[in-house]
């Protein structure tokens, strides 16, 4: 399990045992007690993935102050107690904004998503005191961008997506009225659209949000349509729409759904030659290239890698040109041609040391270093290379920036996976146990699919350290999670 430290406004202190729920816990061991929370859990519809681990960490006072899906578990395995009677600080106090006024209740189930970034001086579990995009800056947008994704609600998702009134609605223009063109206000709000998808994408995965993500990307369009102000609005325009085309793309491709990705990236691709963006176009083939070889099409991923090649080299991003490579690694991996990712890899390699630029494109703030590992773990994953995949992808989890949830999931799924392949089903056992304890927060269908693979590969392996109970618990998992 990953961990973060930030600097708390009070000094450093070591974590202060928490008696009271030790006391509670009786003469049940740690793994007796974690079972009964989760059984708890399940009594009133929450999933928590507690275990002994977890139980000790709280007893040792690494854990000041639950999540709210855990604190409403507590809460009814104790009625009548409040989270300081079962020793917990007060939320305020571990959280990096104030309290909520005296009586306000936690939120209701399924309004809130697993908390995750630790706020106290002391290093803490990243899903157990605090939201991994809460800033001193933004708390109240955070709350609205965590219940959008969290609850499933269209409505509000479109709120959350669209702040500054980025959707459309047919019926509110009269027939013989042409709808209003568009300025800077909507071409502001599809840009932040964009960004704003991704960072939910980054904490959550996409699963919860595909379909969420589907109203603002038919109001960018429907805004193309009605035109624009100036030329330089119709040009901010088209890049949004089409940078918002590859983002759903994204959400439809890493939820499994390859030809509604596959049709999203063509748009993006045919937005940015209409309009001669060299940018775009690269960015969508790239997307199409990891596309194609998620989906069976290694000849076509080497391809579309090498056509963003030629489109992207003069934009001068080496960062840029990096991904690419991979992109084409990825695909010679999926033929079997070991020397042609090879060398894609090793130009990857070069071209990431030379730094990033001003000429990096905004949408790749994901790719720094752990990703570069967790592509190249995927290579030689597909190579069949077990323990060489099994390094990179190690090097992956333990590089990604905390904030990047997901991520670390896949990484870590993938670390599962080529641990399993490669004959240590222990060490495996443990790596997917890790990625179910962030299945709290992480909603994607390429991690559970990586999942189940690992799991069918360890079955016959069930009498070593750690297997079994990570077979029964993801078995357990409630069905399409």
């Amino acid at each position: 399990m990953t961990s973060s430290t930030v600097t708390s406004s009070q000094p450093d202190r070591p974590p202060r045992p928490n008696l009271a729920f030790r006391r509670l816990r009786g003469r049940r061991s740690p793994a007796e007690f974690a079972a009964l929370v989760r059984r708890a859990a399940r009594e009133i519809g929450e999933r928590v993935s507690c275990d002994a681990r977890y139980v000790g960490r709280v007893e040792a006072g690494e854990i000041r102050c639950p999540n709210y899906a855990y604190e409403r578990v507590f809460l009814h395995m104790f009625p009548g107690r409040t989270l300081a009677d079962l020793g917990f600080a007060p939320r305020s106090s571990v959280r990096g904004r104030g309290a909520r006024p005296a009586g306000d209740a936690a939120p209701s189930r399924g309004t809130d998503p697993v908390p995750t970034a630790g706020a106290t001086g002391a290093a803490v579990e990243r899903y157990d005191t605090q939201d991994p995009y809460e800033t001193h800056e933004n708390h109240e947008e955070s709350d609205v961008l965590r219940r959008a994704f969290m609850t499933g609600g269209g409505a509000t998702v479109a709120a959350a997506l669209g702040p500054f009134g980025l959707t459309i609605d047919a019926a509110a223009t009269p027939a013989d009225r042409p709808p209003r063109r568009a300025g800077s206000a909507e071409a502001a709000a599809l840009e932040e659209a964009v960004r704003r998808i991704r960072l939910l994408d980054d904490r959550h995965g996409a699963d919860g949000l595909y379909r969420r993500a589907a109203a603002p990307l038919r109001a960018a369009y429907a805004l193309l349509d009605a035109g624009a102000t100036r030329q330089a609005t119709a040009d901010r325009l088209h890049s949004g729409a089409g940078e918002l085309a590859i983002s759903v793309g994204w959400l439809a491709h890493d939820s499994g759904r390859f030809d509604d990705a596959r049709s999203h990236y063509a748009e993006a691709l045919a937005t940015a030659r209409v309009t001669g963006d060299p940018a775009l176009e690269a960015h969508a083939f790239c997307n199409t290239a990891f596309l194609a070889r998620d989906a069976g099409r290694p000849r076509e991923a080497v391809r579309a890698a090498q056509a963003a090649q030629r489109v992207g080299r003069p934009l001068g991003s080496a960062r840029l040109m990096s991904l690419l490579a991979l992109r084409e690694a990825g695909g010679w991996a999926g033929l079997a041609d070991r020397i042609g990712c090879e060398q894609a890899l090793a130009r990857a390699h070069a071209l990431f040391a030379r730094g990033p630029s001003d000429g990096d494109p905004e949408w790749m703030t994901f790719y720094g270093e752990a990703e570069l590992e967790g592509l190249e773990a995927q290579c030689w994953s597909t190579l069949g290379d077990w323990p060489r995949a099994a390094r990179h992808a190690r090097r992956a989890a333990r590089l990604q920036d905390p904030h990047f949830t997901r991520n670390i999931a896949l990484y870590t799924a993938e670390l599962a996976d080529d641990l399993a392949r490669g004959g240590l089903p222990d060490e495996a056992a443990q790596a997917g146990l890790r990625v179910l304890e962030l299945l709290d927060q992480v909603q994607s269908s390429r991690i559970q699919t990586m999942l189940a693979g690992t799991a069918r590969v360890l079955l016959p392996h069930r009498g070593a350290f750690g297997v079994s109970e990570f077979l029964e618990r993801h078995a357990s998992l409630p069905r399409g999670v």
